[in-house]
C-alpha cells in the first residue's frame, strides 16, 4: 500500500510540477555556473548508499567546505538557492528517488555517512525503514538552517543537540507509522511550507 502511494503521488506531483521544474532549472542556469542538479551520497534502508537528488542551491564545489548549511549567513548559497531552500523547492527532485524506490514520501530523512557513523545502536533503528522526503523531524526542524546560522560551532550544535532530537522523532515515527499517520505528516508539511 505504501509503495503504491509513493509511486502514484510522486508521479502525479512530478507531472503537475513540470512547469515549476523548468522555471527552476532555467533560474539556476542563469544564476550561476554548474549543473541543475546536486547529487549527494546518503545512507538509505539497511545502510545502503544511494545518490540523493536536489536542485543545486550552492556554487559548484561548495560541499567541500562543509556538509552543513547555515541559512542566510552561508555565502556558498546562490541567490536562487536561498529562495529554493526557503520554500523547500530544492527538495523536489527527490521525487525521482521515490520513483527509484530509494526513498518514500514519508520516512526519516536520509543522512550522510559522516553522521550515520555517530549513531548509537538504538539510533541505528532508523535505518530499518526507507528514508523519506518528510517526517516528524522535518516538521520540528523546518528552521534548522536558521538555528545553525546562529551557532558559533554549527557542526557541534548539529551533532550534540539537533541530531539526537531528530533521531528520537524518527524512532517515534517508526513506532507510530501507518498510512493515516503518513497522510497527517504530508498535510502538516504542506501547511508549514505554505505558511
Amino acid at each position: 500500500m505504501k509503495r503504491l502511494f509513493d509511486i502514484l503521488s510522486a508521479f502525479c506531483v512530478l507531472i503537475l510540477c513540470l512547469p515549476v521544474f523548468l522555471i527552476v532549472a532555467l533560474a539556476i542556469s542563469l544564476n550561476s555556473k554548474g549543473g541543475i542538479f546536486y547529487k549527494q551520497e546518503r545512507i538509505g534502508k539497511n545502510g545502503k548508499v544511494f545518490k540523493l537528488y536536489k536542485f543545486r542551491s550552492m556554487y559548484t564545489g561548495s560541499d567541500k567546505k562543509g556538509l552543513i548549511t547555515i541559512g542566510e549567513k552561508d555565502d556558498r548559497t546562490t541567490a536562487v538557492g536561498r529562495f529554493l531552500r526557503k520554500y523547500k523547492l530544492d527538495e523536489l527532485p527527490q521525487l525521482i528517488n521515490i520513483l527509484r524506490n530509494e526513498m518514500s514520501v514519508v520516512g526519516p530523512r536520509p543522512e550522510v555517512q559522516k553522521y550515520v557513523t555517530l549513531y548509537t545502536k538504538a539510533q541505528q533503528k532508523v535505518l530499518s525503514v526507507k528514508p523519506g522526503l518528510t517526517d516528524l523531524a522535518s516538521l520540528a526542524y523546518l528552521n534548522e538552517n536558521e538555528i545553525l546560522g546562529k551557532a558559533k560551532d554549527p557542526n557541534k550544535v548539529y551533532i550534540e543537540e539537533i541530531m539526537p532530537k531528530k533521531l528520537d522523532l524518527n524512532l517515534e515515527y517508526i513506532e507510530k507509522q501507518n498510512f493515516w499517520f503518513d497522510l497527517k505528516i504530508i498535510f502538516k508539511t504542506i501547511g508549514k511550507i505554505l505558511s
